[in-house]
């Protein structure tokens, strides 16, 4: 402290001030530093999760064990890749996925863009053990569209949802009261999956990070949201499986 204050005295007051200021903006430029370097990053995991959600939706209708009929009726699609279980022996599994709706007041139009999803299947990680599984949720009924569209769902309130119907069973199922669809796959095998009371929310900090901006789901059934090129793959396969 002596040594200081008696080099500190030789000092103007400006220069005093200024000596001062300095470990304060370095701080300052380390700190943005840091938030410009993570915004690439950022960005590069929404891709990362759009690219992984499009080879899931890939791998499943390569199978073909959902009909047409199916794919022909869905309004909307979830797609959660690789859902695990957040801790050992906690029994939640937590995943982050993709919806994609038909654009339209009715949602009967062509495939939109992307909007950035959440899933909290809550007591349904007891079953799942380590191994991650992917999910494929199909919206067919309007009323299904509509509480996805409000940015939170939870399954079994307001909203019925069954474990998918495949193979033989697909072409001939035709139930009015079901809204969702939902189909697993896990180390290679595929099938129809319930759900239980698992949540749904919009991801909004992955949406803001893909768009640049806030954005509220039943914005999508605009077709003049622009689908971004990263998400474009995804509504291709869509298209494909689905049609317009």
């Amino acid at each position: 402290m002596p040594c200081e204050f008696v080099r500190l005295a030789g000092l103007s007051v400006e220069r005093i001030e200024t000596e001062r200021a300095l470990p304060m903006k370095r701080n300052l430029i380390a700190v943005l530093l840091c938030f410009a370097a993570s915004v690439p990053a950022v960005a590069q995991k929404a891709d990362k999760r759009l690219a992984e959600s499009t080879a899931v939706l890939t791998t499943i209708v390569d199978k073909k064990e959902i009909s047409n009929t199916a794919w022909d009726r869905a309004k909307c699609v979830l797609v959660y890749p690789s859902v695990k279980k957040v801790g050992i022996g906690i029994g939640v599994s937590y995943g982050r996925g993709v919806l994609v709706c038909r654009t339209g007041a009715n949602l009967d139009g062509k495939w939109g863009a992307p909007i950035m999803y959440t899933l909290d299947t809550g007591s349904l990680g007891a079953q799942l053990g380590s191994t991650s599984t992917d999910y494929v949720l199909l919206v067919i009924s309007q009323r299904g569209a509509d509480k996805v569209l409000s940015g939170k769902l939870k399954l079994g309130a307001g909203v019925s949802a069954v474990a998918g119907p495949s193979g033989a069973n697909a072409a001939t199922f035709n139930d009015p009261n079901v809204d969702i669809l939902s189909y697993s796959q896990s180390k290679g095998l595929f099938a129809g999956a319930s759900l239980g009371t698992a949540s749904m929310a919009t991801d909004n900090d992955a949406n803001k990070q893909l768009y640049g901006k806030e954005i509220d789901p039943a914005q999508i059934r605009n077709s003049e949201t622009t689908i971004p090129p990263s998400a474009q793959p995804l509504v291709d396969e869509l298209q494909t499986a689905a049609g317009a």
